[in-house]
């Protein structure tokens, strides 16, 4: 049996650390994985940290990022692997929304909706959070994200506070 190939859309956040280098580095480890095939990565962006009691100018800014990939890996196993790189590049969980030195979310597993103990998908915050959309438009200018409209329209109704920068991740 041949497994089925799936996009899937990824967030890369880090505010810790040489911020741009380990998101390369995370992006570089996913498309090596077995199981995945091909991954396309937005340029970078520069954000404010976002905490539990809201923005905090006070934190380290957070670079930002989004990728296309494509998988044969099933939602769960693409979960374990995001997160075995998240560990592998110093990743504790700690505080929630604290800062970080990688963070990869899960935004789109093809047109799944999951919902269980460990993984929800589409991922519930996306249509709220620039960081997330102004990057993912960056890539497609057409993407749309189920059950909220096109990236273009979300991103419009919020507003972009991020600030593009010149470099984009692994290719």
């Amino acid at each position: 049996m041949i497994a089925q190939l799936v996009p899937v859309v990824l967030a890369f956040g880090a505010n810790l650390g040489d911020r741009g280098e380990t998101i390369a580095a995370a992006q570089a480890e996913i498309l090596a994985a077995p199981g995945v095939l091909s991954l396309s990565a937005s340029p970078l962006r520069e954000t404010i940290a976002l905490t539990l009691d809201g923005p905090d100018p006070d934190a380290p800014r957070y670079i930002n990022g989004i990728a296309l990939a494509e998988t044969t890996l099933d939602p769960h196993a693409l979960l374990d692997l995001l997160q075995r790189i998240e560990s592998e590049h110093g990743r504790t969980r700690d505080v929630r929304w604290g800062d970080r030195t990688l963070d990869i979310d899960l935004i789109l597993y093809g047109g799944r909706s999951i919902r269980d103990e460990r993984l929800t998908v589409p991922h519930p915050r996306a249509h709220e959070r620039d960081f997330v959309l102004a990057p993912w438009l960056d890539l497609d200018p057409h993407a749309a994200l189920p059950g909220h409209g096109t990236v273009a329209a979300l991103l419009e109704r919020i507003g972009d506070s991020t600030t593009r920068l010149d470099d984009g991740g692994a290719r």
